[in-house]
């Protein structure tokens, strides 16, 4: 029993000696591979490099910048240069732009003019206006006369665009055929919806009175022949065909006359 406790204890002290040993190694492994990582091998053989001045005002961006950020990203410049902001500041080149609605083909003073000579077919007409293509007047004019009938309980929109279309197709040939210079069909469209004023106010009183007997037939007649005028006269005036209008009112005639009859019945 005492040989074989001797022999137990010199093992674990052989053991633990081992141990100790390998314990020892492994610390030293350590330190090695700490030093090894510490050190930059990137910059042997290499001067430090100075520490360069930085603004005080921004120490993170660099001394020789080129634009220095000045803490207002989205506010204006207080000083703009001369060229900036010409149309606030009255630049002569903005003041020469004419205005929107006769960039885009609209002129209030042709459609005033263009109405008043419709109201009263005895003015004097300038060439220029009686053969403007504006189509703003036309449409306004169709959709009232179109709506007025509506009001007296007749749906006939289908009828006055129908009509109209095919009106304005012959009278653009027929002037066309009479005319030297010729005309577009958009200058048409243009005469004989401003001409239809007349009706566009038969329409309206159809809403309040009956048109079918003397006094409507009598009414009618005269905003026939209102209209016949005035669009007859737009015609000669643009197209300078003074010697042709009883021609040109004949065709015109047929056309608002079916324009009166949609009205009364």
């Amino acid at each position: 029993m005492g040989d074989w406790s001797s022999g137990q204890q010199d093992q674990w002290s052989n053991y633990g000696g081992q141990d100790w040993q390998a314990h020892q190694q492994s610390q030293e492994f350590q330190s090695q591979s700490q030093e090894f990582q510490q050190f930059d091998y990137g910059n042997y053989g290499q001067q430090q490099p100075q520490q360069q001045e930085t603004d005080p005002s921004n120490p993170y961006l660099a001394p020789n910048a080129p634009n220095a950020y000045t803490g207002s990203m989205f506010v204006p410049d207080a000083s703009p240069g001369p060229q900036d902001y010409k149309a606030v500041h009255g630049s002569p080149e903005w003041e020469d732009e004419p205005p929107l609605l006769e960039e885009l083909g609209i002129h209030p003073d042709h459609i005033l003019q263009k109405t008043l000579n419709v109201l009263n077919p005895m003015m004097t007409t300038e060439a220029a206006i009686a053969g403007d293509s504006d189509l703003a007047g036309p449409i306004v004019f169709a959709l009232a006369f179109g709506s007025f009938i509506m009001f007296s309980g007749k749906l006939y929109f289908n009828y006055i665009y129908g009509i109209g279309l095919l009106g304005c197709l012959a009278m653009y040939a027929l002037l066309n055929l009479m005319s030297l210079s010729g005309v577009s069909f958009v200058c048409v469209v243009s005469v004989i919806g401003y001409c239809l004023l007349p009706l566009v106010g038969l329409s309206g009183i159809s809403v309040l009175f009956s048109l079918s007997g003397l006094v409507g037939n009598v009414v009618a007649g005269m905003a026939i022949c209102w209209c016949t005028v005035s669009a007859s006269k737009l015609f000669v005036t643009a197209l300078e065909m003074k010697q042709q209008q009883l021609l040109v009112a004949y065709p015109c005639f047929l056309l608002y006359g079916v324009f009166a009859l949609i009205t009364m019945f």
